[in-house]
């Protein structure tokens, strides 16, 4: 069983928002040092929690802090670039680094109304998204139209698997990332049993030979779960207020949190934020994790932990890479 981190370059609460890149560098030579198989980041528009809007740009630095690992986006949302735009980053990145460089291609179209105004993108359905998926597929293996430079080695694609994600991944051949509501839910294994089912591996020059499985959600590793659930509690309340705000807020420590007053509505949200987390002793995490890789006949699992205290969080990320031995 691979294990992976996605970091979101999240900003903190008392600090400025680039203080946050600089702890994604630092986060990824810690996880190439213990060993994680990837270390992706992530795209997010006008957030203003999020410092990551530009993945390309912020794996050309990963990619000169680190040596090892594999880089790569979860995602680039393909509705708001061109494909041959994105072919030529990514041949760019994997000229420089070779062989470490991956793909992952969602079709989010932003975090708010105004963002999605500001991109000039409102709409965007299914099929073109799988249109230029595939586009994009024919470019990073010379079966496209023209051919995007500079000229690399294969760079692998991969399908963030929300909504109809998960059959057009199929159709074309591509491993799936599966994470959010559907990891955790009763429908995951059918909708992966279908993933399968359908899995073309001769529809087009970049497909894959086999379906392939990456679950990716939060884990909370600590001695006792009351501390693993204390951990949890600044991404399980920035994510509930920002359903209720329409801004998705900066991490604040858990004993400012706990000192505010809550409302009925932003408790619930929260709870419902952390059932989505698997947390608590490394013996129940492990248990969790190996259970979930089962049902969805995974091959990895990419951790997509966020904490305030960035020691916290790199002791999180040690406990999560500890696990390794136990998930085989």
């Amino acid at each position: 069983m691979r294990l992976s981190l996605l970091d979101r370059s999240r900003t903190r609460a008392g600090h400025p928002d680039g203080q946050a890149l600089h702890d994604t560098l630092a986060r990824a030579r810690r996880a190439e040092e213990l060993g994680l198989h990837r270390f992706w980041v992530a795209e997010h528009h006008a957030v203003p929690g999020i410092a990551s809007g530009a993945p390309a740009v912020l794996l050309a630095a990963l990619g000169q802090a680190t040596q090892r690992i594999r880089l790569g986006s979860g995602g680039v949302m393909l509705p708001q670039h061109q494909p041959l735009v994105v072919a030529e980053q990514f041949r760019m990145l994997e000229a420089l680094h070779p062989g470490r460089i991956d793909l992952g291609a969602g079709r989010s179209l932003g975090f708010t109304a105004p963002v999605r105004r500001a991109l000039r993108r409102e709409a965007a359905s299914a099929a073109d998204f799988e249109a230029n998926l595939a586009e994009l597929g024919g470019y990073l293996t010379d079966a496209g139209a023209l051919t995007a430079r500079p000229v690399t080695g294969p760079i692998p694609l991969h399908v963030l698997a929300t909504g109809a994600g998960m059959g057009i991944a199929a159709r074309l051949g591509l491993p799936v990332v599966v994470g959010g509501p559907m990891v955790l839910s009763d429908d995951m294994p059918e909708a992966l049993a279908v993933y399968r089912r359908e899995f073309r591996a001769d529809s087009s020059p970049f497909s894959d030979s086999a379906p392939r499985v990456i679950v990716s959600l939060e884990v909370f590793v600590a001695e006792t779960a009351d501390r693993a659930e204390e951990l949890a509690l600044p991404e399980a309340w920035a994510m509930a207020r920002s359903r209720e705000l329409g801004a998705f807020p900066p991490l604040e420590p858990a004993s400012a949190i706990r000192a505010r007053t809550w409302q009925d509505r932003t408790r619930r949200r929260v709870e419902e934020q952390r059932a989505l987390a698997v947390s608590g002793t490394r013996a129940t995490v492990a248990t969790r994790l190996r259970d979930l890789a089962a049902a969805a006949q995974a091959d990895e699992i990419m951790a997509t932990t966020s904490t305030y205290d960035r020691e916290d969080l790199a002791e999180l990320d040690e406990a999560f890479a500890g696990l390794a031995e136990e998930l085989g």
